[in-house]
């Protein structure tokens, strides 16, 4: 009997079973996957300005630049966590969940812990963090229970009051996009869940109290409006170009 000897094995190069993993992921849970990282790119960036007492830029010019792909779903995700920051890392911290090695990634844990406590996601699968968080999410939900009891109070909604500010009475200012809707529709939706004021300088700027939080509305996230500051709107209506003017922009 003539024996035939199997080929050797070749040994699977480094990161060939996250690949193989990614291959069979579904296409939603393939996008989440990546919507995480844009995500968490995006938070660093942020975190980093405001450690060093300045912004490098807006969190939607971060956004809506070249490199992000999923723009809606990562601005979204990335406001939810700031909203949700302090919380996030005082449950992190008492339940004793980052090692070393993942506080090297600490954005990317406080997207994926937004999306364990406070997001849609039902399941997160695709790499291994995805796999360290799911494995501690009792941990990490028991924490919050207990930062509830803590602080006194019975609902989230409670916390992120609790950690606002004080003193904080500057207006909400909304710039209308009239390219998409007019200054009156604009103005009607919002004032079904919020107190809408005109501006009496500019004609397309609306005022709504101090701490409104509009970044999962739908006018925001379809461009129709825009969180802008008083003193930016102010520059087009100062300026007033009529038909057939030609602009120029200096940096």
């Amino acid at each position: 009997m003539v024996r035939t000897q199997r080929p050797a094995t070749k040994p699977k190069p480094p990161g060939a079973a996250v690949k193989l993993e990614q291959r069979r992921l579904s296409s939603a849970d393939r996008s989440a996957y990546f919507a995480r990282r844009e995500a968490s790119k995006v938070l660093r960036t942020v975190l980093q300005g405001d450690a060093r007492r300045r912004a490098a830029c807006s969190i939607k010019s971060i956004v809506y630049g070249p490199s992000v792909r999923n723009k809606r779903a990562t601005f979204a995700l990335v406001c939810q966590t700031l909203k949700h920051l302090r919380i996030i890392k005082e449950v992190l911290e008492s339940g004793n969940i980052l090692n070393s090695k993942w506080k090297k990634q600490e954005e990317l844990m406080y997207i994926m812990t937004y999306d364990i406590l406070f997001g849609k996601e039902a399941s997160l699968v695709g790499g291994d963090a995805e796999k360290f968080l799911t494995g501690r999410k009792g941990s990490i939900q028991s924490a919050l229970a207990r930062l509830l009891v803590s602080k006194k109070v019975k609902h989230v909604d409670d916390l992120i009051e609790l950690y606002q500010p004080p003193d904080i009475s500057k207006p909400c200012f909304v710039r209308v996009n009239t390219l998409k809707v007019d200054v009156d529709s604009a103005s009607r939706q919002l004032s079904e869940q919020f107190k809408v004021e005109r501006d009496a300088l500019v004609p397309n700027l609306l005022i709504l109290p101090p701490n409104t939080d509009l970044h999962s509305h739908p006018l925001v996230l379809g461009g129709s409006v825009f969180v802008q500051g008083r003193a930016s709107s102010m520059v087009a209506a100062a300026l007033d170009p009529r038909p057939g003017w030609q602009v120029w922009v200096h940096g």
